[in-house]
This record gives structure tokens, C-alpha cells and sequence, in this order.
């Protein structure tokens, strides 16, 4: 008897495993912090409208969810906590800027069943220095990950967002 409920028990941690959930890689507030060397700066606010607004939509190719983004600025180092959606759930992810220029991303909840490797290392270096080019592209050549089309796009979308957004403050 004992045998069919550890079976049972087993295939349904990998149903709820395959079926995705949250993952918390890093708390947005430890994120933060570690940006700033420990001490999280004043939170400030940019609101989308106007031109603000319509150049956003055209960076993640629709409106943004949010009217008004959180961010944390100390000299010329600024950091973004965006959401986007891979294919169907949102993607939590933390971008430090300094000077123009991608410092570091990290994605720090992640809620698909696929395309997690966006998390690793080999992917997100890639957008270190990447700064914005005319037409609100990226000067960096992030190549995409077999199985994470979608979780790609989504991060790339917000790194330009991050990148916009930090030349307007």
C-alpha cells in the first residue's frame, strides 16, 4: 500500500514542478540593496505619460502595465525592478544602470513552466554595457536560448525599457 502513495506523491510534485510556478531567485529589496552596496537609496517614481508613455509602448511593443515605475537612484546609478510577460505570466526582473549603461540584470522571479535559463549567468552577462541605440535597440547582441524564445524577448524588452527610462530621469 505504501508504494502507490509515494508513486502518487512523486508524480505529482513533478505535475506541479512541469507546470511551472514561482520562483524566487532574488527578493527585489536584496537586489536593491546589493546595488547600492547595502544601503537602499529613497524610492522615486516616473510616470508614463505622455511622450514618456507613447515611447514605452513602442519599446515593449504595447502599453506597459504599470502608469508609474518605481526606481532607486544614487548619482548616476539607478536601478529598475520591470515586469514583463513571457508567454503567459510575468517575468520580475532588476536592472542596474550606471551612466547609460547596463551594469547588471538578474531575473529575479520567474513564474513560466519554460525558458528559466534566462536566470543563468551565460545569458544575462550578455546585456553587460549594453547601452540604447537609435531606435530604442540594444547595442548588444543577445542571442536567444532554444526553448526560451519567449522569456528572451521579454527580457530584452525591459532592458531597453530600463535603459529609456533611466535617460529620462
Amino acid at each position: 500500500m505504501k508504494l502507490p502513495i509515494t508513486i502518487l506523491t512523486i508524480t505529482l510534485a513533478f505535475l506541479a514542478w512541469a507546470h511551472g510556478g514561482e520562483q524566487v531567485f532574488k527578493q527585489p529589496s536584496e537586489f536593491i540593496k546589493q546595488s547600492f552596496g547595502g544601503k537602499i537609496p529613497e524610492t522615486s517614481v516616473i510616470s508614463l505619460s505622455g511622450d514618456i508613455k507613447s515611447r514605452a509602448k513602442n519599446i515593449m511593443a504595447h502599453n506597459y502595465r504599470e502608469s508609474r515605475v518605481r526606481y532607486w537612484k544614487q548619482g548616476s546609478r539607478s536601478v529598475w525592478i520591470l515586469e514583463e510577460i513571457g508567454k503567459t505570466e510575468p517575468i520580475t526582473t532588476g536592472f542596474l544602470v550606471e551612466n547609460g549603461r547596463i551594469k547588471s540584470v538578474e531575473i529575479l522571479i520567474y513564474r513560466e513552466s519554460h525558458g528559466w535559463e534566462v536566470n543563468k549567468p551565460f545569458f544575462t552577462k550578455q546585456f553587460s554595457s549594453a547601452s540604447l541605440k537609435e531606435g530604442d535597440q540594444i547595442s548588444a547582441d543577445i542571442k536567444n536560448i532554444a526553448g526560451a524564445t519567449l522569456s528572451v524577448r521579454a527580457v530584452t524588452k525591459l532592458a531597453r525599457l530600463a535603459l529609456y527610462l533611466d535617460s529620462q530621469v
